[in-house]
Order: C-alpha cells, then sequence, then structure tokens
C-alpha cells in the first residue's frame, strides 16, 4: 500500500533562512516521489522500467535549494499565478489596467520574476480511504503580488496511487478577480540519464492545431495552426529530434519546441461535478522500454524541450543539464489569455474556486501491478 513518509526530511534553506522540507510518497508499483516545500517542486520521480527493472529518476533535479533560486529554470516547479506569458506584463480586467513585472523580452513569464516557484509553500499530508500517499502544498498570495489583483489562496495536492500515477490536483479561490493558470514545470527524460537527452524519445500530442508563436514567444493573432504537414505534426508517435532542426520559421523564433498545443477533446469524459480529463500526451523512450502518459483537465499543453539549458548547472549526480536534457508537457491554459478574449478565460472571481487536474501515467507498469 502507498504510503507518505509522516514526517518530512528538511532539506535546507530559503535564501532568507526559512527551513524547507522533502516529503517522500512510495507506491506498491515501486515508483517513489519527493516534493520540496520550496517552490512545490517535483524533486524526484523514480519509475522502474518494464519486467521490474530498477527504478530510475525521471525528472531533472538539482541538488539544493540554493540551486533552485539561483539557476532554476523552473525544474520541477508549480508556476503562477500565470504560467506562461502575458504580452508586455499588461492587462486589463474589469476596466483596470495591471502590470507585472517583465521577466521574458519585456513579457511577463510564469508569474514574474518572483512567481510561485520561488515561494516557501505549506505541506500537510492528507488521508485518503484507497491508502493513496498525498501531500497538500498550500500558498498564500496576497494581494498586489507581483502586480496581481486580488488575494489568491492555492493548494496543490500530489497523490501517488498504488498503480504508480501521480495525480496532482490544483485548486485555488480569491477575493477579488485575477487571471490564474497554474502548471507544472517537470523535464521529464524516460531513460534516466540527462547526458542522453530526449531527442530520440517518442512524442505523441493529441492535438491538430497549436500556437504558432512571435519573436517573443506569444501567440500570434488568429486562429490556431494546423499541426499536419508541419514539424508540430504529433499526432502520431515520431521522434521529438526528427524535424526540430529544419528551417522552419517556428522552430527559429524558440530555438525548436516551446509552443502550445490546443488539445483535442475527443474522449473526454463530463458530467456534473466531475473534473474530466483526457489524454494530452504521450512519452516514450524506446532503449528503456518507459512510457509516460499525460491526461489533463487544461485546454492546451506546452511543450518545451529544453534548449534553453545551457550546461550551466548539474543534477543530484553532478551530470551536466544541457540542451535537450529533458522535455516539459506543461498542462495550462493558453499564453496571454488575459489578453485575448478569443481563448479560454482564465479570469478567476470570488465567487468560483478554481479546480485543474493533470495526471502522470506510467502505462508500461501495468504488468507489475498485476
Amino acid at each position: 500500500m502507498s504510503f507518505a513518509v509522516p514526517f518530512p526530511a528538511p532539506f535546507g534553506a530559503t535564501p532568507s533562512g526559512l527551513p524547507v522540507e522533502r516529503w517522500t510518497l512510495r507506491s506498491a508499483s515501486g515508483v517513489e516521489a519527493a516534493v520540496l516545500t520550496y517552490g512545490a517542486v517535483l524533486h524526484s520521480l523514480r519509475v522502474p522500467g518494464p519486467e521490474r527493472r530498477p527504478p530510475v529518476e525521471v525528472v531533472l533535479s538539482l541538488p539544493d535549494v540554493k540551486h533552485y533560486a539561483t539557476h532554476g529554470a523552473y525544474l520541477g516547479a508549480v508556476v503562477g499565478r500565470f504560467a506562461n506569458r502575458i504580452a508586455a506584463g499588461t492587462f486589463t480586467l474589469d476596466g483596470t489596467r495591471h502590470h507585472i513585472p517583465g521577466n521574458d523580452r519585456g513579457n511577463s513569464l510564469h508569474g514574474g520574476a518572483d512567481g510561485f516557484d520561488r515561494r516557501l509553500w505549506r505541506a500537510e499530508p492528507c488521508e485518503r480511504p484507497d491508502g493513496a500517499a498525498s501531500v497538500r502544498l498550500s500558498l498564500d498570495s496576497p494581494h498586489g503580488d507581483q502586480g496581481f489583483p486580488g488575494s489568491l489562496q492555492v493548494s496543490v495536492t500530489y497523490t501517488l496511487a498504488s498503480d504508480g500515477s501521480l495525480t496532482l490536483d490544483y485548486h485555488a479561490v480569491t477575493d477579488h478577480p485575477t487571471p490564474v493558470n497554474l502548471t507544472h514545470h517537470a523535464y521529464f527524460n524516460l531513460s534516466g540519464n540527462p547526458d542522453r537527452g530526449v531527442l530520440d524519445h517518442l512524442l505523441t500530442v493529441d492535438a491538430s492545431t497549436y500556437l504558432p508563436i512571435d519573436e517573443t514567444g506569444l501567440p500570434l493573432p488568429g486562429t490556431p495552426a494546423p499541426v499536419a504537414g508541419s514539424p508540430f505534426d504529433f499526432t502520431r508517435a515520431r521522434r521529438i529530434g526528427a524535424r526540430i532542426a529544419e528551417p522552419d520559421e517556428q522552430l527559429a523564433r524558440a530555438g525548436g519546441y516551446d509552443h502550445c498545443w490546443v488539445l483535442d477533446d475527443r474522449d473526454r469524459p463530463s458530467g456534473e461535478g466531475q473534473l474530466g480529463v483526457r489524454r494530452a500526451a504521450r512519452l516514450e523512450d524506446p532503449g528503456s522500454g518507459r512510457v509516460l502518459e499525460v491526461h489533463t483537465s487544461e485546454p492546451g499543453l506546452q511543450v518545451y524541450a529544453g534548449q534553453q539549458l545551457d550546461g550551466g548547472f548539474s543534477d543530484l549526480l553532478g551530470r551536466r543539464l544541457g540542451a535537450h536534457s529533458g522535455l516539459c508537457l506543461e498542462t495550462q491554459h493558453f499564453p496571454d489569455s488575459p489578453n485575448r478574449p478569443d481563448y479560454p478565460s482564465t479570469v478567476l472571481r470570488p465567487d468560483q474556486a478554481l479546480r485543474s487536474r493533470t495526471v502522470l501515467g506510467f502505462p508500461h507498469l501495468a504488468a507489475v501491478a498485476r
């Protein structure tokens, strides 16, 4: 049966000296996850291979809090208040103009320079009737935080089930209308070896359209573009590196893949009070046989191939994290939604609650569970 470690282990301190905790979750399938209270970071996700092969680390991690605070790259963090970009860091809500600090080519990225990835969250274990290991991390974001209106109470609950799947449940409430777009920024490498990179991983994205971008990473005006016939067509499994170096204007603008796919709604369950999820992506490492499937209630998936990792910092084992060491599959609403009335709204109001779910499953473990 899965269980959460009842007493978290210390994991150093924030730059201001506050203690950081590391919570460990284990599953009967052999999967083990560890979560930090700094940035709500998924610090470790160890997953066995097929036929009960030993588990390996499938997310990129850093050795201590200092590295997360200094180098970051959002490795494994929950980002907010607004994931992805807001044009020029400005938006108008209910007639009032708001300004968020720019930290990416004049735009606001992932909530500004002091986003949720750099905050100390509170953690508490969650009791579940199914015995799954679960820990909830909570954060209070005051009115005016990074320029956003309204006080926001946000939580993310990590739950590790007996089959090895890891579910992230997000919840938020506010006392004043505010845009909210939360996501998780894990870098996956199913081989367990960052030196091998992910360009030989096979990726499937359940989306027939994506959002082309301008030179600053913002979606272009107009409707989403079809992926058919382009390097962005992952409707069938394809090597990530198969077309990443083609002379394509969109690839050139991002230096590779760093775009939002518009997820298809097929096979999405529905029902009153039900937070339906559908598959967004499937990632396979042919060398190890490990498979990751991502299911989500969100409408978009930002695929980032890690091309900006420059080897300037190392992982837990001292291995340099260079370009394409890991792949991000960020479930979220669309970039710059506060300025795009044609996009699904990200505005949260006081009479509402934000609920979002993403499930990381490992179908190759099904035989282990039997």
